[in-house]
């Protein structure tokens, strides 16, 4: 899994550099999230622009993410989102579990 993770303030980017985010690599996404959603990180930006396609494993490693970060009282914002990958986060109604931008300089701003 090819990834790339910048501290910018109290926020954390974390570019996941995939096409899919599927059952291939949510086992070690799910790890990595659990070493990033800490005390430390009061927003998780996950940088989603190269991901084309996204499975139920997938969103399960993104809803991981958001629950170790809620537990703190952090956030979770998703940016980047490719058509394919935004129209399941819709169908599944997982819009309302997490901001969603444009940009990661959006996220960043918001």
């Amino acid at each position: 899994m090819h990834f790339e993770v910048k501290k910018n303030g109290n926020s954390t980017v974390f570019k996941l550099k995939e096409r899919k985010l599927d059952a291939s690599i949510s086992p070690e996404l799910k790890g990595e999230f659990l070493l990033l959603c800490n005390e430390k990180t009061a927003h998780l930006i996950l940088d989603l622009s190269e991901v084309e396609f996204c499975d139920s494993s997938g969103l399960s490693a993104l809803l991981i993410a958001e629950r170790k970060m809620r537990e703190h009282g952090g956030t979770v914002r998703l940016a980047g989102l490719q058509k394919k990958v935004m129209s399941l986060i819709k169908i599944s109604h997982l819009d309302r579990a997490f901001a969603i931008y444009d940009s990661v300089a959006k996220a960043l701003k918001a």
